[in-house]
C-alpha cells in the first residue's frame, strides 16, 4: 500500500502560520515593587483616617495598630506564597496550587473588585485635593472628568510597559514618603499630646462596642493593596529576594506613618461632646481630607506653606495608588486568563510593548463608568468585601501547601511556626486567616452595599466562569497548566 504521506506531482505545500508567543519581561527590582505597593496601600490614609475615626473615635489608633496585625499577618502569608510560587496571580494563583481552579477563581475574582474600586475612587479624589489652588476642580461633573483623565494617562503608560510605569510609582514614593515624614515630624513636636489622647478614651461609651467592631472593619481598607507585590511577581528580576524585601519595606513605611499620623491627628482634633453626640473634627469637618486638618492646626506660617504641598502630596499618592490598580489588575487578569479561568481574550500580550494590554483597556473602562456618577459613598462601602475574602484565601493556601507539599522549594517562610501532626503550620498564618475571615464576616453583616454588590459580583463572577470552563470542556475544577496565549503572525 502506497504511503499516504509522500507528496505526489502536482501537490503543494502548505505552511501553517507559527505563533509568536509574547511574554511578560522580568524588568522590575525592590524600588518598583515597593513603590507600586505603597502606593496602594499608603493612599488609602488620605480618606481612611477620617472614615475609622468616625466610628472609633478616641479609638483611632488602636483600631489602626489591631488592622496593622492582620496586615503583618496577610504580608507575611503572600511573602512566602510569593517568593515559592512567582505568578502574576497572588492569592488566585496560591489558591489553585492549594486546592484547585475553583477556589483559585473565586479568590481572584473577589480580589479584582477591590482593584477596580481603587483605581475609581483613587482617580477620583485626585482633584479633590488639587481643589486646593482651583476650587472648581471640586464639583461635579469636573471632578469626573479629571478623574477620567486619571485613568486614561496611565492606562495608557501601562500600555505602553511596565518599566515606564515603575519609574512613575517610584518617583511619586519617593516624594511622598519625604513629604509625609517632614510633616509627622513637625506635627510630633508642636502637635502631639499624651494627656490629651488618654483623654479621648472612652471604653464602651465613645465609641460604642458596637460601632468600635465596625470601625475595626472600616480600618481594613487601610490596608488593602499588599497583594500588588505578588501580581507582579512574573516581571521581578529575582522574586525568591526581592519580594520578601519589599513587603517588609511596605509593612514598616506603612506602620509606621498611621501610628504618628493618627496620634498626631487625635491631638490636634480630639474627642469632644457636642448636643449629647461624642464627636471629632477629624470625623466631620476634615472626614474627606483628614491630612489637611492636621496641617490646618499647626502654626498659620506652617499651615500657609504645607496647605499647598499637602494637596501635591494627596494628588501624587493618589496617582500612584490608581497606578497600582491598573498594573495589579490587568496582572491579575493576564494569570487567570493563562489558566483558563477567564477567556482567553483578557489576557493577550500586546506584540510591541509585551504588556496586557486588553485587560487594561478593558477594566479601565469599568473603572471609569464608577467614576462618572461622581459618587465616592458608594465606592468606599465595596472596599474591604473581596480584599478579606481574597486574603483569608491566601492564608488558608499558605497552610494547605504546608501540608500538601511539605518539600516545595520556599525561599522564604513565615515565621512562628509548630508542629501539627507532623507539619510545620504557620502560627501567623492561621491567626492571619481567622481574622480576616471574621472581619469579611462583619462586613458581608454589616455593609448593607458591600453585602449587595460584593455578592452580585461574585454571582456573576461564577457565571462567567461556569460558562466559560462548560464551553471548553473543561470541569470546574480541573487545574488547567499555563497557556501561552500570544497573537499569531505568520513567518
Amino acid at each position: 500500500m502506497q504511503d499516504s504521506w509522500r507528496l505526489r506531482p502536482g501537490d503543494r505545500i502548505i505552511r501553517r502560520p507559527r505563533v509568536r508567543h509574547y511574554r511578560l519581561r522580568r524588568v522590575l527590582g525592590v524600588p518598583a515593587l515597593f513603590s507600586s505597593a505603597y502606593g496602594n496601600v499608603g493612599s488609602s490614609i488620605y480618606y481612611a483616617l477620617g472614615v475609622v475615626a468616625l466610628y472609633a473615635l478616641g479609638l483611632t489608633p488602636l483600631v489602626l495598630m489591631l488592622a496593622a496585625f492582620l496586615f503583618a499577618c496577610t504580608a507575611l502569608s503572600y511573602a512566602e506564597g510569593t517568593a515559592a510560587i512567582p505568578e502574576a496571580g497572588g492569592s488566585c494563583s496560591f489558591a489553585r496550587r492549594a486546592f484547585n481552579d475553583l477556589v483559585g477563581f473565586v479568590a481572584g475574582w473577589t480580589l479584582s473588585l477591590d482593584y477596580i474600586i481603587t483605581i475609581a475612587i483613587s482617580a477620583f479624589i485626585v482633584p479633590g485635593y488639587l481643589a486646593f489652588f482651583l476650587p472648581a476642580l471640586k464639583t461635579w461633573p469636573i471632578n469626573s472628568l479629571v478623574g477620567i483623565g486619571v485613568v486614561v494617562a496611565l492606562a495608557t503608560i501601562n500600555v505602553i510597559g511596565v518599566k515606564e510605569s515603575a519609574r512613575v510609582n517610584i518617583i511619586f514614593a519617593i516624594l511622598d514618603l519625604a513629604t509625609q515624614g517632614l510633616i509627622v515630624l513637625i506635627s510630633l513636636i508642636v502637635l502631639l499630646s499624651p494627656s490629651l489622647l488618654l483623654s479621648n478614651i472612652h471604653w464602651g461609651i465613645a465609641p460604642t462596642w458596637g460601632r468600635l467592631i465596625y470601625g475595626l472593619s472600616i480600618a481594613m481598607i487601610a490596608y488593602t493593596g499588599i497583594e500588588t507585590i505578588s501580581n507582579l511577581a512574573e516581571e521581578t528580576r529575582r522574586p525568591e529576594r526581592d519580594i520578601p524585601r519589599s513587603v517588609s519595606l511596605v509593612f514598616g513605611a506603612v506602620l509606621i506613618m498611621y501610628a504618628s499620623i493618627s496620634l498626631v491627628a487625635l491631638s490636634a482634633m480630639p474627642v469632644v461632646q457636642e448636643n449629647g453626640v461624642w464627636t471629632t473634627e477629624l470625623a466631620t469637618r476634615w472626614l474627606e481630607d483628614p491630612i489637611m486638618g492636621i496641617v490646618n492646626h499647626l502654626p498659620s506660617i506652617l499651615s500657609s506653606i504645607l496647605g499647598a504641598w499637602v494637596g501635591l502630596l494627596a494628588a501624587t499618592i493618589l496617582i500612584i495608588a490608581t497606578n497600582a490598580g491598573i498594573l495589579g489588575l490587568s496582572r491579575l487578569t493576564y494569570y487567570m486568563g493563562q489558566h483558563r479561568q477567564l477567556p482567553p481574550l483578557l489576557s493577550r500580550i500586546h506584540p510591541r510593548h509585551h504588556t496586557p494590554s486588553t485587560a487594561i483597556i478593558v477594566y479601565s473602562v469599568v473603572a471609569i463608568l464608577l467614576i462618572v456618577p461622581g459618587r465616592i459613598g458608594l465606592l468606599a462601602d465595596l472596599y474591604s468585601f473581596g480584599a478579606m475574602l481574597a486574603f483569608t484565601f491566601a492564608h488558608l493556601s499558605v497552610i494547605a501547601l504546608r501540608i500538601k507539599e511539605p518539600d516545595m522549594s520556599r525561599p522564604y517562610r513565615s515565621p512562628l511556626n509548630v508542629k501539627f501532626r507532623g507539619h510545620d503550620i504557620p502560627l501567623l498564618a492561621v491567626l492571619g486567616g481567622m481574622g480576616t475571615f471574621i472581619t469579611w464576616l462583619v462586613v458581608v453583616y454589616t455593609h448593607q452595599i458591600g453585602r449587595s454588590v460584593g455578592l452580585l459580583w461574585l454571582a456573576a463572577g461564577l457565571v462567567i466562569y461556569i460558562f466559560y470552563r462548560r464551553r471548553s470542556h473543561l470541569s470546574l475544577t480541573q487545574s488547567v497548566g499555563k497557556e501561552e496565549r500570544g497573537i499569531q503572525k505568520t513567518l
